[in-house]
């Protein structure tokens, strides 16, 4: 069926959950062979995969990408900016989540679904994966970790003090101190304290540029954060994924925020011993965070592995339907 849209544009999904979802949508120029559903990181917007989305509506590709909870210019009563939710902010975001994938499904009638998460993005697809991953073709997971060690339990616990003593709704300056701002003194060379996410300058300046990037989120989307990983880390959650999803794993090995890597190489692991059959990992080596806001060549090897991906997938059967929680 050929696509009804212009080649980008913005609207808005009232979703099941009292959330008005702004949504980018991105159409190829001809008919479409598959879709695309994007879940960004921490602090940032759909908008920002505008580049992505346009090269791979050159092959087809009809790529969505909404604004979480508390993001962007997605509104809710509960959920202002820098907080998922007053309660059940998990829950509510990946419900959130599902409501875009039926947009799609509605749009685009019978093509495979994709999932692609970066970072916090990619602990939501895993949680995505596991309530609502029966139909989809494939599911990536990018730039994540999903450790819950002792430093993420000491840091639940500095949290709960920090919310005792503050409230809920202040930035929290514990997740802070423990994340972007450690992540951005490991830059021993650091022009901008978004240097981190790239090499690229022109991107870095882009992103702290932009008032919709780089906050600090509240206590409550901390917390919030520690509960995604946190349901995400155990080997019982991630046996709840179908196995016969493809999915596949991405980081760079110069990433602090995966320890160089390290954390998506784990998690490969961990996804393999869970029962998924076919798990796919890439660290692309030298890349930062933002591996599709990377300087060349880590972008185009980025940007490569993602092509290839789809295209392998576009014309297998779609994941079983089992879900956990088809709400």
């Amino acid at each position: 069926m050929a696509s009804m849209f212009d080649p980008a544009r913005r609207f808005v999904i009232d979703s099941p959950t009292g959330a008005a979802l702004a949504v980018h949508a991105w159409a190829p120029p001809t008919e479409a062979v598959a879709v695309l559903l994007v879940f960004h990181g921490l602090a940032e917007h759909g908008a920002r995969y505008a580049r992505v989305a346009g090269e791979l509506a050159a092959l087809g590709i009809a790529t969505y990408a909404h604004d979480h909870r508390g993001h962007g210019s997605t509104t809710a009563l509960d959920a202002p900016l820098r907080r998922f939710g007053s309660r059940d902010g998990v829950r509510k975001v990946v419900r959130d989540c599902h409501a875009v994938r039926e947009r799609a499904m509605r749009d685009h009638p019978g093509l495979p679904v994709f999932v692609l998460g970066h970072s916090l993005g990619g602990a939501i697809a895993l949680h995505y994966a596991r309530r609502f991953g029966g139909g989809l073709s494939g599911c990536l997971v990018w730039n994540a970790g999903m450790r819950f060690g002792w430093q993420a339990r000491l840091g639940s616990g500095a949290l709960r003090v920090e919310k005792m003593l503050k409230g809920s709704d202040v930035a929290s300056q514990i997740f802070a101190r423990a994340t972007t701002e450690a992540w951005s003194r490991s830059v021993a060379d650091r022009r901008t304290d978004a240097d981190w996410l790239t090499h690229d300058p022109a991107e870095a300046d882009t992103y702290v540029r932009d008032p919709l990037c780089g906050w600090t989120p509240t206590v409550s989307m901390a917390e919030d954060i520690l509960t995604l990983v946190r349901e995400n880390a155990s080997h019982e959650a991630l046996s709840q994924i179908p196995h016969d999803l493809p999915l596949h794993c991405l980081g760079g090995s110069q990433d602090p925020a995966t320890a160089n890597g390290t954390e998506v190489t784990r998690l490969a692991d961990r996804l393999r011993e869970a029962g998924s059959r076919e798990v796919e990992l890439v660290i692309v080596d030298g890349a930062r965070h933002e591996t599709l806001n990377e300087i060349e060549p880590y972008r185009e090897q980025a940007l490569t592995a993602l092509e290839e991906f789809i295209e392998r997938h576009l014309d297998r059967a779609p994941a079983s339907t089992r879900a956990v929680d088809p709400d």
